[in-house]
């Protein structure tokens, strides 16, 4: 019987190295055979639960510092776009909460990317109904009716109980990939993360 292995993608946008897996992970899950489970969570309500205001990279000025540097010499071996936000971490309530319906639909992996690219390639304000209009009209969807589904109650309260998940599930920064119960954090473990998933022994 031929299953397709899965590898659930755990991110938030307003997350800079959740930028660089978004980026990258569609064609090297192509390449191991995996299909990626989306999970879009509020990495900021995990922070406040763990006694963090705001992000690390803020709260500890060198790991910022490093961070940010980093950020640089990646986007130019990936041969990403990359412009240091001058707002971080940016809040994106509304294009998380769009990101659930794009799973739902089957267009989020081009929706994640525009979005990212707004705040990290385009150092924009993303938490807004004019730039997720923008990038779904680009994406030639029904950008009304996509806002009201996302904005609905029912919605509202989809990706509060997902972010509760992620934390039942130990998650404690982004990006993580989940393959079963082996959990691997961090843009530097997306290939391991794919190449376990792939591993049908496990």
């Amino acid at each position: 019987m031929n299953t397709t292995s899965t590898l659930e993608f755990w991110f938030d946008f307003g997350s800079n190295y959740s930028y660089l897996s978004a980026m990258r992970i569609e064609a090297l899950a192509r390449e191991k055979k995996v299909e990626i489970v989306w999970k879009p969570f509020l990495l900021g309500v995990v922070f406040q639960s763990l006694g963090w205001p705001t992000s690390p990279f803020v709260l500890q000025k060198l790991k910022g510092d490093y961070a940010w540097r980093d950020m640089a010499r990646l986007c130019e071996k990936y041969g990403l776009p990359w412009q240091q936000p001058t707002s971080f971490p940016r809040t994106a309530l509304l294009p998380m909460r769009v990101a659930l319906i794009a799973a739902d639909q089957g267009w989020i992996a081009a929706f994640v990317r525009r979005m990212m690219t707004m705040n990290f390639a385009e150092d924009r304000d993303i938490d807004n109904v004019a730039a997720v209009t923008e990038a779904l009209t680009e994406l030639g969807l029904d950008a009304p009716a996509i806002l009201a589904l996302a904005l609905s109650d029912e919605n509202k309260l989809r990706l509060r109980r997902q972010t509760e998940q992620a934390q039942t599930r130990g998650l404690f920064g982004a990006p993580n990939f989940i393959s079963g119960e082996e959990l691997f954090w961090g843009n530097d473990r997306l290939e391991d993360a794919l190449a376990w998933a792939a591993d049908s022994s496990h």
